[in-house]
């Protein structure tokens, strides 16, 4: 059965109905302050298309942790005053998730409107392991928009989880899938289907373990595996290397063994880091190869010659999958890896694919030019899962819908 989406939704008319949109707005915050807007930007086409057709749109998302309860830090107010201002149009921000001050805002609602419900990460059912309690919290989001309402899922980001807000509520309402969502799933199955050879996978980030599925799904349909960030010194050790004080996951050493037998050369490791004394933006810092690493030092990021390498293979790649950082590269000393190999993605001919994430955070913040990607995923772990093979939830219920 076809997921039904927002243009058969348009298609039908949407003036003067509500229409509820799970969009992805889990933004990163300094205080009050986003430094990255990518997602919500990222949501603007599908809420703007809805607004200009004369729907009353009523948005809904989360950000951060919050346990189940109004937590002040993770408030949605900065979110709605930066999609109010890239909208050009107030989003008025519901003090509540389905109460009272909701009921008051979306019932206000002038066609074309925007209102954002306040963090549903706030009430605890949103996460609930309980079936009851998601239900009884996605009837109360879909009373919000009346007999006539619908639901858009649009949130990429979080269709991996089986959450009342993205998996349960599409059950109540007539359920469409929006431009964001269709959008990565058709990069992900390009990924997935016949991708144009070679084919290279670029993984970095802190731990093997929260890699070790995507690696073992990836391994036998790449060309190259490239690795790097904190999860390469696990396998340099199991190559038998020391690796001082850098990350080590000893446990999955024997894990990394096995890959690196498996992989038959695919899996290419750092030859050279970044080494630090301490974990600090003004340690001592040094270049060294990667198999001597003094005890006391640990490696924070990649080095040149390793850049080298990595960009030569990604510059004879037809495609491309970056996810996670090289190194630290929030902190200046350690992110000239990140840097030299997301500029040797972005200089490669290849369809390329940015996973989400730390990643795409790294392209803004670094500078670098976002038009030299072919696309720039707003869901790292919904990405990953994906390419391990899994269901996502919140996108294999859209095909329940009549």
């Amino acid at each position: 059965m076809a997921v039904k989406t927002l243009d058969d939704l348009l298609g039908e008319g949407v003036a003067g109905r509500r229409v509820l949109v799970r969009a992805d707005l889990n933004v990163p915050l300094d205080g009050s302050r986003i430094t990255d807007d990518g997602r919500v930007r990222a949501a603007l086409p599908t809420i703007r298309r809805l607004a200009d057709a004369g729907a009353k749109v009523v948005v809904t998302a989360h950000l951060g942790r919050p346990k189940g309860a109004p937590d002040d830090r993770y408030s949605l107010r900065p979110v709605a005053e930066r999609l109010g201002a890239l909208l050009g149009a107030e989003v008025t921000l519901a003090g509540d998730v389905v109460g009272e001050q909701a009921r008051s805002v979306v019932g206000g609602l002038a066609d074309g409107g925007v209102a954002l419900l306040e963090n549903v990460r706030f009430d605890p059912r949103e996460t609930s392991k309980s079936a009851d309690e998601r239900a009884e919290l996605a009837g109360e989001l879909a009373a919000l928009t009346g007999q006539d309402g619908a639901f858009v899922s649009d949130g990429f980001g979080v269709v991996h989880r089986k959450q009342a807000s993205v998996y349960d509520v599409a059950r109540v309402l007539p359920a469409y899938a929006g431009g964001l969502v269709l959008a990565e799933l058709d990069v992900l199955r390009t990924l997935t289907g016949d991708p144009r050879r070679p084919y290279t996978v670029v993984l970095g980030g802190s731990k093997v373990s929260d890699k070790l599925a995507v690696i073992e799904a990836l391994l036998p349909k790449v060309d190259r595996l490239l690795v790097g960030g904190g999860m390469c010194f696990t396998f340099l050790a199991a190559q038998g290397h020391g690796v001082g004080s850098s990350l080590l996951e000893q446990d999955m050493v024997d894990t990394c063994k096995r890959l690196l037998a498996e992989a038959g050369g695919k899996l290419v490791l750092p030859v050279d880091v970044i080494a630090a004394d301490a974990f600090a933006a003004d340690a001592n810092t040094r270049t060294v190869a990667s198999t001597g690493i003094d005890d006391g030092w640990l490696g924070l990021d990649i080095g040149p010659e390793t850049v080298k390498e990595f960009a030569a293979a990604l510059s004879q790649a037809k495609t491309v999958f970056w996810n996670g950082p090289m190194g630290v590269f929030e902190m200046a000393p350690f992110a000239e890896g990140t840097r030299g190999v997301a500029q040797a993605i972005a200089d490669s001919p290849a369809f390329s694919v940015v996973g989400g994430g730390d990643s795409a955070a790294a392209v803004r913040l670094l500078g670098l030019p976002e038009d030299g990607f072919s696309h720039i995923s707003t869901g790292g772990g919904a990405s990953l899962e994906y390419l391990e093979g899994k269901e996502l939830p919140g996108v294999a219920v859209l095909n329940e819908g009549e």
